[in-house]
């Protein structure tokens, strides 16, 4: 079985969002759905077809966060050593070509968000940069063609997400 490491900011992340789909929207929907059956022909009912379309939707939404969670290993990044790029790290690089500098914070697949500079410890680059050091070059391959980094700085910052 597939592991998916991930911070507990992240276990409670999810956790919470499957709460929220069990608890409050998957209920609500299945009154809207009632309310809609009862409103006669089922072939012209648009608003049972909404109901049940998105009933489906939230119980395949319940089922891929369960399966997340029954494969969560929660990992506490500041136990970890920075020295190295790791599981929660962050990383400074500058692209050798462009003179442009990069933040990254390693983080499981939940918790990724490229907008603030969180990446999945599975992406081309996070695999690419695990086990590198401060002054390191990488040639990393990318979706996009290939880029050559020195990585300016790892460490550890607290990761919160929003």
């Amino acid at each position: 079985m597939d592991k998916e490491p991930m911070t507990m900011a992240g276990y409670n992340k999810i956790t919470g969002e499957l709460e929220f789909l069990k608890k409050t929207e998957r209920p609500e929907t299945v009154i809207a759905l009632d309310e809609a059956r009862q409103l006669g022909d089922l072939k012209e009912n648009a608003e049972y077809h909404s109901a049940k379309d998105k009933l489906a939707l939230i119980d395949s939404q319940i089922a891929e966060l369960n399966a997340v969670i029954s494969k969560a290993v929660i990992i506490d990044p500041s136990t970890l050593p920075h020295d190295k790029v790791s599981f929660g790290s962050t990383v400074s690089l500058v692209d050798v070509n462009t003179n442009e500098e990069f933040t990254y914070t390693i983080v499981g697949g939940v918790e990724s968000n490229a907008d603030k500079g969180m990446i999945s410890f599975n992406s081309p680059l996070a695999k690419q940069l695990m086990g590198k050091e401060e002054g390191d070059e990488v040639r990393a391959t990318l979706p996009g063609g290939v880029k050559t980094y020195e990585v300016l700085a790892v460490g550890y910052k607290d990761i919160a997400l929003l």
